[in-house]
């Protein structure tokens, strides 16, 4: 059973004009960071630079998402999808992701990712879904308890 702490159900919007851009190495670890994703994000570009990208993985994600981004982008050479986020204070915000290869010379360099804000409907029906997706997959249930 997982219990939620701090500000987990805090949601950041992404503002309607905004990119959240990032660059990461073959292997997923974040070389690039744009002002947008380090202000949405909650985290400053020394703390997202040279980490992990899933760093800002959400527990509320399927871990079945990730493995399709990773098989798309190995056969297809891009991804998209809505994705949710952890912010470095544990809210959260949503995004529809656009993940590319990046090739020089024809040789696969690295990844970039522009993320852009969803509908609140979107929201919902992707937070139905995934929540649908983990209980199928027996991962880890939210639990949400109101006073």
């Amino acid at each position: 059973m997982e219990f939620l702490s701090g500000n987990f159900l805090i949601e950041t919007i992404v503002p309607k004009n905004e990119l959240i851009v990032s660059r990461t190495d073959l292997k997923g670890i974040i070389t690039y960071a744009n002002e947008t994703f380090t202000k949405i994000s909650g985290y400053s570009d020394n703390e997202l630079i040279g980490k992990p990208h899933n760093i800002v993985r959400h527990p509320d994600m399927p871990k079945s998402i990730f493995k399709e981004l990773w098989i798309d982008l190995q056969t297809k050479g891009r991804w998209s999808g809505i994705v949710k986020n952890l912010r470095k204070d544990e809210g959260f915000y949503w995004v529809y992701a656009e993940i590319s290869q990046v090739l020089k010379n024809e040789k696969l360099i690295e990844y970039k990712s522009i993320r852009t804000p969803i509908s609140f409907e979107e929201k919902i029906k992707y937070q139905l879904l995934y929540d649908e997706i983990r209980e199928k997959n027996n991962e880890i249930k939210r639990v949400i308890s109101y006073i």
